[in-house]
């Protein structure tokens, strides 16, 4: 895949966005390509990990946020183990998906977006993972209502899945967590934005 690179006049504020939010300096990164190596995710990805912290460093915003490798990705820190600069990659990735949700851009790939609110909005309700109701809606929200659908009866006949949700007892204190996560997000969002007015 080619892309023209063609600079912004402030070609360095989204790498510095991505540091206000994330605290990394990707000014480190001289793509040695350790990270691309490793990532046990690469073959399914548009692009490897290091061609996406190079959108970044040139200010590539529609490069960055068209490609599919931060929704690909398994934060499983290979990249970050491999850097031998000690850049937090899979940190990187994850601050790529929340700025792409924050600029309501649409996601090159819908089902780890599905997963991933299904999964939290099951534990910010419990208070702990409810696994059939994750199963379920994930499949009705992703297009496939019937995927895996003959594994639920024998799990279920074997104890291995819950027919009604348990409650965690300290679900209410879960609650506050997810309150506190969105109020720093939002902070973050401003404080990018202050910086990015102000040239810094």
């Amino acid at each position: 895949m080619k892309y023209q690179i063609r600079l912004s006049a402030d070609a360095g504020g989204l790498m510095r966005e991505v540091k206000i939010r994330s605290g990394v300096d990707l000014k480190k990164c001289y793509q040695c390509g350790e990270c691309t190596a490793g990532c046990p995710m690469t073959p399914e990805m548009d692009v490897g990990p290091t061609k996406v912290l190079r959108f970044i460093q040139l200010g590539m915003e529609d490069a960055l946020f068209q490609a599919n490798t931060p929704w690909l990705c398994a934060s499983c820190e290979t990249c970050t183990s491999r850097c031998p600069n000690l850049i937090d990659i899979a940190l990187v990735m994850d601050t790529v998906r929340q700025m792409a949700r924050l600029r309501d851009i649409k996601i090159p790939v819908k089902e780890p977006l599905v997963f991933q609110d299904v999964f939290l909005k099951s534990m910010e309700v419990h208070g702990k993972l409810f696994e059939p109701g994750l199963i379920g809606f994930y499949n009705l929200k992703s297009g496939h209502p019937f995927h895996d659908v003959g594994l639920g009866p024998p799990m279920l006949l074997k104890g291995k899945l819950p027919l009604l949700p348990h409650f965690s007892k300290n679900r209410v204190k879960i609650r506050e967590i997810f309150e506190r996560a969105r109020a720093h997000e939002q902070e973050q969002g401003r404080e990018a934005e202050k910086k990015e007015e102000h040239g810094h």
